[in-house]
């Protein structure tokens, strides 16, 4: 009669190598975010500083447009300085 035994452990080797390869796809998952959150969209803290600066502003359409134009200017006099 066969043996059918099975070791439910698998090699240590085989351990490792999948914590490795997991390890280095969830750092590729992150670095792949934080460099989209980096390269699109604004920075958070020039939209809190957007925000302060127009928050004597009442209404929504003519808050977001004075935010518009202080994030436009203030790119403009980061881009003069260099």
């Amino acid at each position: 009669m066969p043996d059918y035994s099975f070791d439910p452990r698998p090699h240590s080797g085989i351990v490792i190598f999948a914590a490795a390869v997991s390890t280095l796809t969830a750092l590729g998952i992150v670095i792949g975010v934080v460099t989209l959150f980096q390269s699109r969209g604004i920075p958070l803290e020039e939209a809190v500083l957007a925000e302060r600066a127009c928050e004597s502003k009442l209404y929504v359409s003519d808050k977001q447009e004075c935010m518009r134009e202080w994030m436009a200017s203030a790119h403009l006099k980061q881009f003069a300085r260099r």
